[in-house]
């Protein structure tokens, strides 16, 4: 069993089936793209993961042990940490204060002090911290990127959910943050489930790619073979990805 599991995991809303007997797995040091279209159920998947919906059936493992009676408030101090698909930071609040809010959801017993030393280290793992005590209002879309990254990693967490990191960033900043994920996985010792439309990112960083579409796995492989599955290439690629 790998690091995460999810284990025939189920989610409708109504009579919307937005996760319909998922299972996957992100082993320990890996890096594990979750792809699909629009609507496939992703981003519900790492809301059920760090417990912001509940599972109609199936579970949830992380190191071993269930998170299906976990509240959301204890998912950080487990060790799991997430980006978002929209940049969710406190507009008003200095980029360090953002960094902050993370420090503080696994620093109970900590000192000020080291909190705020530990939420620089973040910063400037990121390379941001020349930003530290400007707000975040007005900053560009790709620094704020990072801003939301550095509060995720400032946790020290064993699995990142990375949301569409690249979203909204140039093809040279698309470069750059392929290396930067890879570096994050070695570096930090930290495995990665990576929500992301940018496929050639994907397949590049990715040891194992795991494909939904209308809340069912489709494909699950090496990215070599999933780009060239039929299945994947009609219901989202449009054809095989060009590779670089």
């Amino acid at each position: 069993m790998g690091l995460l599991s999810l284990q025939d995991a189920r989610i409708h809303f109504g009579g919307i089936v937005a996760l319909d007997d998922v299972s996957l797995e992100v082993g320990e040091g890996t890096i594990t793209g979750l792809i699909g279209p629009n609507g496939a159920g992703k981003t519900t998947a790492f809301n059920a993961i760090t417990r912001l919906y509940r599972l109609d059936a199936g579970d949830i493992v992380f190191d071993g042990k269930s998170l299906a009676h976990t509240p959301p408030s204890r998912i950080v101090k487990l060790g799991i940490a997430r980006t978002f698909q929209n940049v969710e930071l406190f507009q008003t609040m200095t980029v360090l204060e953002n960094v902050l809010v993370g420090a503080h959801t696994v620093s109970r017993f900590t000192t000020e002090r080291a909190v705020r030393e530990r939420a620089m280290k973040a910063l400037e793992y990121v390379g941001i911290a020349d930003t530290a005590r400007r707000p975040a209002t007005g900053l560009p879309f790709g620094t704020l990127k990072r801003v939301e990254l550095a509060r995720a990693l400032v946790s020290e967490p064993r699995l990142l959910l990375l949301d569409e990191p690249a979203g909204g960033l140039n093809h040279e900043e698309v470069e750059t943050l392929a290396t930067f994920i890879n570096r994050m996985r070695d570096e930090l010792k930290v495995s990665i489930l990576l929500v992301e439309h940018h496929m050639n990112l994907v397949m590049k960083v990715s040891d194992h790619v795991h494909v939904l579409n209308f809340g069912r796995t489709i494909a699950a492989g090496p990215p070599q073979d999933v780009q060239r599955d039929p299945a994947v290439i009609e219901a989202y690629l449009g054809g095989e990805l060009e590779e670089d």
